[in-house]
């Protein structure tokens, strides 16, 4: 299978990392989805990372659809069947998900100049980080397991990390920074690093 992946993209990451931890070998494609020259968009429509090609030459897209087939198909589960343990993993994905839905727009939104920058826009994604981080920290203690949830929640505040050092978003939330710190030392996040 083939991953056409932003070396940048939380979104990629997630997937990268999920890949990693069950074991399954993607051949990967480093792309620029803004670049419309680029074999993505006859793959996926959206043109956007990540996105998988199958074997049989069938593409899926979106990062919760790709890790969940391949959770689907190579064990060890990372997203429980059925029951509250699924709900709990799927809403702890949705927090991950989420935050870098916020993130992602306010990089967008820093590299333009700063006469055309939307300092509501930049305000309304901090706020959003900001509510996410909050109820992360609250919730910090239960994220013992790793699952697809924990997955996209650290690879969310590894991008924080990457793109906005300067928000020092751990300083008032400790207990998600020691679980963070302790998550990124696994294999899959030291070889899936932003670059």
């Amino acid at each position: 299978m083939k991953l056409f992946y932003g070396a940048a993209s939380p979104y990629s990451r997630k997937v990268r990392v999920v890949a990693h931890e069950l074991g399954v070998p993607l051949e990967l494609v480093a792309v620029n989805a803004m670049a419309w020259d680029n074999d993505l968009g006859m793959t996926n429509p959206i043109n956007r990372v990540p996105t998988l090609l199958r074997d049989d030459g069938t593409a899926l897209f979106d990062s919760p659809v790709i890790c969940e087939y391949l959770d689907a198909g190579f064990g060890p589960r990372l997203l429980p069947a059925s029951g509250e343990a699924r709900w709990r993993v799927l809403l702890a994905q949705a927090l991950g998900d989420g935050l870098m839905d916020a993130a992602v727009p306010r990089r967008h939104e820093t590299l333009r100049p700063d006469a055309q920058q939307s300092p509501e826009r930049l305000r309304l994604y901090k706020r959003s980080i900001d509510q996410v981080l909050d109820r992360l920290e609250r919730d910090a203690d239960a994220r013992a397991n790793l699952d697809l949830g924990a997955i996209s929640i650290a690879c969310a505040l590894a991008y924080l990390d990457f793109r906005f050092p300067q928000d020092r978003w751990g300083e008032h939330r400790p207990a998600l920074r020691e679980w963070f710190d302790a998550f990124s030392k696994r294999e899959s996040m030291s070889a899936t690093e932003f670059s």
